[in-house]
């Protein structure tokens, strides 16, 4: 039988997967700012995932993923990104606008509705903003070359891949100024004292800090 977890619990292992792809295990402080919920609350919902054989916790460090869990959690990124593309493409809605609405549709279709979703679309490989799309069986393509735009040096050309954050401010702001997935660019220089990054696309330079620039993961040329 299918394993059935509440919205809350699915947005949980979605936050735990993200985090744990960034930096190897998800803080629970860092689940509580992500999630935008009190932290013990965190505390709550970790215990049960936890009896549910879905996570590890290691006291003072935070929480892993376990194989059940994994396959929990990419259930539910793929629904969710199946969605975004569901409202950019069929529906027309703007790509900063499309997480929310997301959130809510990933709880409400089961796998049988996003595989017709996939394939109504033609099998997208990756969401609005460029993070590939899981298939049914829990498999995930990521290129190993890809890098932060925090690691290319100045003069060096790169398409931009995907954007790994989705605050709808920041998204507005990347497409107002064509940072985008599939874009060409390259970097001018870094600026001092903080090395913001000043990138050119599409024959303009915009100015980003390093803190935007570790969410854009491109491909150099």
């Amino acid at each position: 039988m299918a394993l059935k977890l509440s919205p809350t619990m699915e947005e949980y292992l979605e936050a735990i997967y993200k985090l744990q792809n960034e930096f190897g295990m998800a803080k629970t402080t860092s689940l509580a700012k992500n999630l935008g919920v009190a932290l013990g609350s965190v505390t709550n919902t970790v215990r049960k995932l936890k009896r549910l054989n879905l996570i590890t916790h290691i006291s003072y460090k935070g929480v892993k993923l376990t194989g059940r869990g994994e396959k929990a959690a990419l259930s539910v990124v793929r629904r969710h990104r199946l969605s975004e593309r569901l409202l950019t493409d069929l529906l027309g809605m703007d790509w900063d606008k499309v997480h929310e609405d997301a959130c809510m549709l990933e709880h409400s279709i089961s796998e049988d509705v996003a595989s017709l979703i996939e394939r109504s679309l033609n099998h997208p490989e990756t969401c609005p903003h460029g993070n590939p799309v899981p298939s049914q069986e829990g498999k995930v393509f990521e290129d190993e070359s890809l890098k932060p735009l925090t690691e290319i040096k100045p003069k060096e050309k790169f398409i931009i891949v995907k954007i790994t954050e989705e605050n709808p401010d920041l998204l507005r702001y990347l497409k107002q100024h064509h940072i985008t997935p599939k874009a060409y660019a390259k970097i001018q220089e870094l600026i001092p004292p903080d090395n913001s990054i000043s990138i050119k696309a599409d024959d303009e330079v915009h100015y980003i800090t390093q803190q935007l620039a570790s969410k854009i993961w491109v491909k150099k040329l």
